[in-house]
């Protein structure tokens, strides 16, 4: 990102303003910040969902505009907010992001994203059929179909709007590993917003924190988790305490 400002059509004021920020290939970047502060926004213009009012965002060294949107695609897969799924088969669900995904592709997504365990009980396996918004389904079966759609694309960047944000504890736990085994083991470069701030902690190389659209800290979880930071994203005291080497956050 170079200097990049974006203002949402009849929006007034930009959602995100100057913001600069690289990734580097095989990171793993968590995005915090209050309701409101741009997160989703940035994540957004990666792909091209929405174009940068001002700035220059580059993949590879070449800009975003530069690319067509069926190359993008091959680039780039994201996993939304909410894992509303088409309604059809399994099979339809994950050939969506690539329609020319071969079988062995499909197989190898299932295995990677962990969601083959419960696909292989299901009658019909990929043709079992699915509901509109996936509501035959769990939380945490419908975001690891999604993550299956995405790693069937193949692509080497992945984005996640705050995945775990409507799962319980023990789905939040496993959709994380799942997303550490895509970075460490697979090499996928990985850009996410998280709504918990130990959450980011734990999974992040690098943290961006966003308030009021822009970028108000970066660097790694030590340098941003401190109490005087965190104050000024969320306006509230958070205490930070250090165990075993490493920091948690606490509601007072």
């Amino acid at each position: 990102f170079k200097n990049v400002s974006f203002t949402y059509a009849g929006g007034g004021d930009h959602a995100i303003e100057n913001i600069s920020f690289k990734a580097m290939a095989g990171q793993t970047i968590g995005i915090i910040g209050g309701t409101g502060s741009g997160k989703s926004t940035l994540v957004n213009l990666i792909p091209r969902f929405y174009d940068a009012t001002e700035g220059e965002i580059d993949i590879a060294g070449e800009n975003v505009r530069e690319y067509t949107y069926e190359s993008l695609r091959k680039m780039i897969s994201v996993v939304p907010q909410k894992a509303q799924l088409f309604a059809g088969t399994i099979r339809d669900n994950l050939m969506f992001g690539c329609p020319d995904a071969t079988e062995e592709q499909i197989e190898e997504a299932l295995v990677i994203s962990q969601a083959k365990e419960f696909v292989d009980t299901k009658e019909g396996r990929l043709d079992a059929v699915v509901e509109q918004g996936g509501k035959n389904l769990s939380g945490g079966q419908r975001q690891r179909v999604w993550i299956a759609m995405a790693l069937a694309q193949n692509t080497k960047i992945l984005f996640l709007d705050e995945p775990t944000t409507y799962l319980d504890i023990k789905y939040q736990l496993d959709i994380l590993k799942l997303i550490k085994k895509l970075n460490t083991e697979y090499e996928i470069t990985i850009i996410m917003v998280l709504h918990d701030i130990n959450q980011a902690v734990s999974y992040s190389d690098e943290i961006i924190a966003m308030k009021d659209g822009k970028i108000l800290a970066k660097g790694t979880p030590d340098d941003i988790i401190t109490e005087d930071i965190l104050k000024q994203v969320y306006g509230i005291s958070l205490l930070v305490k250090e165990i075993d080497n490493r920091k948690f956050v606490i509601t007072v």
